[in-house]
């Protein structure tokens, strides 16, 4: 009864790391975005947010706050209000919206949030705009999206998901295997028993 116990949690522990990894693997293919945007104070900053085609006449927004669930909507498609500091514009052909953060202060560095709201739960990826003091010198100054890395990173993301199908398979025959042991001793211990019992008789 206790093995039966320690391998249900130790197979329970991989199942979840899956399913959060798995998540993670595919919103990241439905929205991508960079994870840190640096700018410099009184400067401005770009995001590019990319997304599938099947998105494209989908609402998407900027969310600000460090919580996802509890962000604040900063800017929206179409626009939800004039603002003279973010502006945001979606290429419905290229697959990409944009967000443009300008005369950028203190209280602007927070987390950030591309958002694509859907039916159920909406797909988001979190930025986080750092600043400096410091001036970047750059060929660009806005920070655009490397689709290299965007590959790499859910090629990696795919690799980390197969693993840990691999070790959740690994784990349930482990499991199976020690079960099966486990009931094999049990019936040699009856049998030893039962043949002391014949020759005590």
């Amino acid at each position: 009864m206790r093995t039966s116990g320690i391998s249900l949690g130790f197979f329970n522990a991989p199942v979840l790391c899956l399913f959060c990894l798995t998540k993670h693997a595919v919103d990241s293919v439905q929205l991508s975005a960079p994870e840190v945007v640096t700018g410099v104070y009184g400067g401005s900053v770009t995001v590019p947010c990319q997304y599938e085609s099947q998105f494209r006449d989908y609402t998407k927004y900027w969310c600000k706050g460090p919580i996802y669930e509890l962000c604040e909507i900063v800017a929206k498609t179409p626009r939800m209000r004039p603002s003279e500091r973010i502006s945001i514009t979606d290429d419905k052909v290229a697959g990409v919206f944009t967000v443009t953060m300008t005369s950028l202060r203190e209280s602007d560095e927070e987390m950030y949030w591309c958002v694509i709201a859907k039916l159920g739960r909406n797909y988001h990826t979190g930025v986080r705009l750092s600043l400096s003091h410091t001036v970047i010198t750059t060929a660009n100054p806005s920070l655009v999206l490397d689709q290299d890395e965007i590959s790499w990173w859910a090629a990696l993301r795919w690799i980390l998901f197969i693993f840990m199908l691999c070790c959740v398979v690994s784990t349930h025959i482990a499991v199976w295997r020690i079960k099966a042991a486990r009931k094999i001793q049990l019936r040699q211990e009856s049998q030893e028993q039962n043949s002391n019992i014949y020759a005590e008789l």
